[in-house]
């Protein structure tokens, strides 16, 4: 019986998640390579979900050629499996993310019941439907820098790799069933482990009739099959398919992966320890005669508090993400313990930036932490980055997203300097990559709509007057400010000084935003103020051009 999935990975004296794991891989004493393997049925839009199939197995092949493994990371695209439901959305090569009413998709709902891989793309750039979805899966690695080899459920069946397997399966179908019964309901005696394609409409159908293994064939009647709440209609076609012409049930299908891929270990989300595993686990053990591989659960994640979910439209791709986030910040939102449910917000991503900061200049002893945080930066971090370079500068992302209230590039990097977060010293390489970080926060700040959504009136003063006693309430409010108190004393202050002049609230209020925004509402003043330069503040406040 294979480890407990809920506890691989789990505790121990290893700060770092993926050693754990790689600890029960080697315990097992696998022969090289090893192999760690993810898998999707590419059924939609890829979104960060998704990913975590490849990123948890990333890093425990990082953790094991670490310790001179070879590692083969694989990640099997299921896409002989059926079209169930119509998506929500869908998604073009570019990361366009358009409505069913943009593509045909009427044609989707003809082509329910077939194989993804043969169902037509509904943009025409792809062999099929699926070979869609799996090029963007792709190209999400791609874009965070991960090396992983794509492997396509269809081709593995065309090319005969599942036959053998398939057929001792069949051979044993008795014991099959026997396995079967204990994880699922309606298996009675005529019931058969193979879904055979239907040759007249394409459809998989459950309607075998006579299974002629000496010849290889499969005898069908293409009936109506059940899926979720709906039934998708069969064409009543009789007719013979071999091995080759459909595909196992995935209950029989995800332990065949393990013995024809050589699989050593393999990550999966909790809906499948609760019930894929388990009957994986017995057949793989009790039919296939096969030891399952080294396994471990992680959580979901939840996007802004709701599931993830390509078929409701809750989704953000990993394009999406590299637009408002760095890819070694959204590596290391990996990094975190898979056993802990977590959302990724995408309105408080700047928290998740300052905790990559944290975690980088712990890696480089530039700031102190727990014994478990430490070694966690040392080991961890290398496998976030390309390679640690000492001399890199951050911008914390806040003064990044105010930066980005200006288009002016050299005032941008000006700024930063005048304030410290750019050193004399840093290289020409470091201040570009420092920089770029604020198209990320200034997108983000447009897609959130937040408090830095603004343009900041810096290159020059708006042209504004204000009566003696509100431009006399402004000095004053400078002259705090100049103190370097933080935002929730200069809010407060705000409020004191207007009173301190019998001026409404609200119009002193619009006066600070008229000389910061040349507009009459904002963001709350006082803890906005407080993220900007201090001199440029107390100068627009004091009128001075």
């Amino acid at each position: 019986m294979a480890e407990d999935p809920y506890e691989v990975g789990r505790g121990g004296s290893r700060a770092f998640w993926a050693d754990s794991v790689a600890d029960a891989i080697e315990a097992r004493d696998p022969d090289e390579p090893i192999v760690i393997k993810g898998g999707v049925s590419p059924s939609g839009v890829p979104h960060i979900g998704h990913f975590n199939e490849i990123m948890r197995g990333y890093y425990v092949a990082e953790a094991l050629r670490d310790r001179g493994h070879e590692v083969r990371q694989v990640f099997t695209a299921d896409d002989k499996d059926r079209l169930r439901a119509v998506p929500r959305q869908l998604a073009d090569l570019d990361w366009n993310v358009v409505g069913l009413g943009e593509v045909d998709a009427g044609a989707l709902g003809r082509n329910l019941g077939k194989p993804y891989t043969d169902i037509p793309d509904p943009f025409g750039c792809c062999d099929s439907y699926g070979a869609h979805f799996t090029t963007l899966l792709q190209k999400s690695a791609e874009l965070v820098g991960v090396d992983v080899e794509f492997v396509s459920n269809t081709e593995l069946y065309a090319d005969g790799e599942f036959e053998a397997v398939t057929r001792r399966v069949l051979e044993r179908a008795d014991r099959a069933r026997d396995v079967l019964a204990e994880y699922q309901n309606k298996v009675d005696d005529d019931y058969v482990p193979f879904l055979p394609q239907c040759a007249e409409c394409g459809k998989l159908t459950e309607g075998v009739t006579a299974v002629d293994l000496d010849a290889g064939e499969i005898e069908y009647v293409c009936e109506d099959v059940e899926a979720g709440d709906q039934t998708i209609e069969g064409c009543g076609h009789e007719g013979t398919a071999t091995l080759r012409d459909g595909k196992l049930p995935w209950r029989f299908e995800w332990p065949a992966q393990w013995e024809i891929l050589g699989v050593d270990f393999e990550p999966f989300g909790k809906d499948h320890a609760e019930g894929s595993w388990p009957s994986g686990e017995d057949v793989a053990e009790n039919v296939l005669d096969i030891q399952p591989p080294v396994p471990m659960v992680y959580e979901w994640f939840t996007l802004d508090g709701e599931p993830l979910s390509s078929s409701s439209g809750n989704v953000i791709t990993v394009d999406e993400v590299l637009d408002i986030l760095e890819p070694e910040v959204f590596k290391y939102f990996f990094v975190k313990n898979p056993r802990k449910q977590r959302d990724f917000s995408v309105e408080n991503v700047d928290q998740l930036v300052d905790e990559f900061d944290r975690f980088e200049r712990r890696y480089f002893g530039e700031t102190d932490g727990s014994e478990d945080e430490m070694e966690l930066a040392e080991r961890a971090y290398p496998m976030v980055v390309d390679e640690p370079q000492e001399q890199r500068v951050r911008i914390p992302y806040t003064f990044a997203a105010v930066l980005g209230m200006t288009d002016d590039p050299a005032l941008r990097e000006q700024i930063a300097r005048k304030e410290g977060h750019i050193p004399d010293d840093a290289p020409e390489w470091a201040v570009e990559q420092a920089l770029a970080r604020v198209e990320r926060a200034q997108e983000w700040a447009s897609l959130t709509n937040n408090e830095f959504n603004y343009e900041l009136k810096r290159a020059e003063m708006p042209d504004v007057s204000f009566d003696d006693e509100t431009a006399a309430a402004l000095d004053e409010l400078a002259d705090f400010i100049a103190e370097g108190h933080d935002g929730e004393a200069i809010q407060s202050e705000i409020y004191e000084t207007a009173k301190r002049n019998n001026i409404d609230i609200g119009e002193f209020f619009s006066a600070g935003y008229r000389l910061l925004f040349d507009d009459t509402e904002g963001p709350q003043l006082g803890t906005f103020i407080a993220k900007l330069d201090r001199e440029f503040v107390v100068e627009r406040f004091r009128r001075n051009e």
